[in-house]
């Protein structure tokens, strides 16, 4: 297979040559807060769905820990070799987003950290009907992107990321039946994005 050839069919984007650098450099700290006050009023057990898991740390980490059933997928077969030989007892499938069926349920909340500015425009909307689609009526939604319109190169892979910006977001949450609920920053200079599907 040629060199163009196997970055077309790399789902992962880049981040499957690099898992053990991604590992590497992933802040054990940045994240878990916001994600855990977004969890808190969730019950005890609930079935929340980690999209772009990577090794599971910090994310799925929190979520396990708080005592969640965490359901992870994540495109980069390192990446999820990774992950189950952390979290063995975990539910974890290899497969892009994006084609993803969910496990074929629905879940009580979603997660999409880190995950949705990697993948294009017309995808990004698509994964946010997806999500809709897999949430219980009054499921929650939690991801991040900038606030601004904006596109870069990722520092990592060197490949490029697009925020649509929040107008964008919140357009495509309305449209799959969603609303917007609150917005927060971390210190890191992570935007979050909270939402609910409607009852």
């Amino acid at each position: 297979m040629q060199n163009g050839d196997s970055a077309q069919a790399d789902t992962s984007r880049g981040y499957d040559a690099l898992a053990s650098e991604f590992a590497r450099r992933r802040d054990p700290v940045i994240g878990v807060g916001q994600v855990r006050n977004w969890a808190h009023d969730l019950p005890r057990g609930a079935a929340v769905l980690d999209l772009g898991c990577g090794h599971g740390v910090p994310i799925s980490q929190a979520l396990i820990d708080d005592g969640f059933e965490v359901h992870a997928i994540d495109a980069s077969p390192a990446m999820v070799a990774m992950y189950r030989e952390r979290f063995p007892t975990t539910t974890v499938a290899c497969e892009p987003v994006e084609e993803s069926s969910f496990f074929g349920r629905t879940f009580d909340a979603a997660i999409a950290w880190g995950l949705l500015f990697l993948l294009e425009r017309d995808i990004q909307v698509k994964l946010i009907h997806s999500v809709a689609a897999a949430l219980a009526p009054g499921g929650r939604f939690l991801f991040t992107a900038p606030e601004q319109e904006c596109s870069w190169t990722d520092v990592l892979t060197g490949r490029p990321s697009i925020s649509l910006g929040a107008e964008a977001y919140l357009a495509a949450l309305e449209a799959a039946g969603m609303t917007l609920v609150a917005e927060a920053d971390d210190d890191a200079g992570n935007h979050y994005y909270q939402a609910r599907r409607k009852r």
